[in-house]
């Protein structure tokens, strides 16, 4: 494991203070998320604000999440969507579910978003059967064992030109040790096997270091 240094989440605070400002609506999502004990892996502000831009700029209309914990990150992205907007969020844990759709009510959004309960694969295959195949964004942030299989739905649910964005494959550098004992880098390798040469996704990734201490993002886009 990496030692985080102190300054990166000082420089996280900054880009806070003077870029994002206060969200009194994000900071009660994160204090229920607390009082129900989920665990504290949400993206950082920094992050959630960035998730939000990006789904901006592809004018996203439909989003798709993978991993919804307590809906924080589902919160950031459902304030880019426009009022007749939509964003599907599957999450494997009931409880977790519960606390999401109270956070997510809260902060007004409860018309927008809907949380499929279920192992992630399973409902995949279920949107997938609804004919669903024109998500404009789509957030994986799950158990990484599944990462490549995710990566495989997100192309045949995603319309040409989506975005993709896959978080936690870094790992404080262990993606580049085939050796590690971290049991989350095998899947995490093995999106970036899925990834190369792709014939449909052209990709990139972006090493973070933070209050979230040393990660990164994987950024996709589906060809057109």
């Amino acid at each position: 494991m990496a030692k985080s240094d102190p300054s990166w989440s000082e420089v996280d605070d900054y880009i806070v203070q003077h870029l994002i400002g206060d969200d009194p609506v994000q900071d009660s999502c994160l204090a229920a998320n607390a009082r129900a004990g989920l665990p504290a892996i949400d993206v950082s502000p920094a992050q959630g604000r960035m998730l939000e831009l990006l789904a901006r700029g592809v004018q996203a209309q439909q989003i798709l999440e993978i991993g919804t914990l307590g809906g924080y990150s589902a919160i950031w992205l459902a304030r880019a969507l426009p009022d007749d907007g939509r964003l599907i969020s599957l999450e494997l844990e009931p409880a977790y579910a519960d606390v999401a759709r109270s956070n997510i009510e809260r902060a007004g959004l409860a018309d927008k978003v809907e949380i499929v309960i279920g192992e992630a694969v399973g409902s995949l295959a279920a949107l997938q059967a609804k004919g669903l195949s024109a998500f404009d964004f789509i957030f994986v942030d799950a158990d990484k064992e599944n990462y490549a299989t995710y990566l495989d739905y997100a192309v045949q649910l995603s319309r040409p030109g989506a975005m993709l964005v896959f978080d936690n494959v870094v790992r404080e550098g262990g993606v580049v040790n085939p050796n590690s004992d971290d049991p989350k880098v095998p899947g995490t390798r093995a999106l970036y096997s899925a990834l190369q040469n792709h014939p449909k996704v052209s990709a990139t990734a972006i090493q973070t270091v933070g209050s979230k201490k040393w990660d990164g993002f994987l950024l996709a886009v589906v060809q057109v």
